[in-house]
């Protein structure tokens, strides 16, 4: 894919709530994860821009909901980590409290990106999450990341784990991409399957 296809990835602004996200018509994909899940690096690889979201090896250093504005035809809202280490439960419940009610009630985030480390067994924060999804009728697609760190075989397996897992729940799964932030792999099919995507919700409005 030419690096043209984004033209333009800019940090817009942080918010605590919904309510004071922007009063915008513009589709927004929101991508969230387990902590330490490589979402900041998804972020950068995805727009080609190396510092757009901030990278740690500290898990939880997304605590506010973050918007990109993505070539004026889309937001990017990078959303704090479920599973955070070292935080208070007070502090967690607030972030929980803040990012449900952002993927529950914000009426133009059409999408969820639920990032998934394919080298980890599934987890219960994992599933738990998605079927909170489902339930509430939020549409989501999963995205798998790190797919560099391990070989092929090895990726398959752990996807093939994760999604029998699911079905123990689901007659149905959604649309998967696999990832990898190291060598951009997976990026043109994300980003075709968000423009896509964005394009169907502009004919609608």
């Amino acid at each position: 894919m030419a690096d043209m296809f984004i033209k333009k990835a800019e940090y817009v602004a942080s918010y605590t709530s919904i309510k004071d996200c922007p009063q915008s018509q513009l589709p927004e994909f929101a991508f969230i994860g387990r902590s330490n899940v490589g979402k900041s690096s998804l972020i950068n690889m995805l727009t080609n821009h190396k510092k757009l979201a901030h990278t740690s090896q500290t898990p939880g250093k997304t605590q506010l909901i973050n918007y990109f504005n993505i070539d004026d035809n889309w937001h990017l809202v990078d959303l704090p980590g479920y599973g955070y280490a070292k935080i208070s439960k007070k502090q967690r419940a607030k972030w929980k409290k803040m990012i449900y009610e952002y993927l529950q009630h914000r009426m133009n985030m059409i999408c969820a990106m639920v990032l998934i480390d394919v080298r980890v067994d599934p987890q219960a924060i994992d599933i738990e999450f998605i079927n909170w999804l489902g339930e509430h009728h939020v549409p989501f697609v999963i995205v798998f990341t790190k797919a560099d760190k391990q070989n092929e075989e090895a990726n398959e397996a752990q996807m093939y784990k994760f999604r029998e897992a699911l079905l123990e729940y689901w007659n149905a799964l959604p649309q998967q991409f696999i990832t990898s932030s190291e060598n951009g792999r997976g990026r043109e099919e994300v980003l075709q399957f968000i423009q896509k995507t964005a394009n169907d919700y502009y004919e609608q409005l």
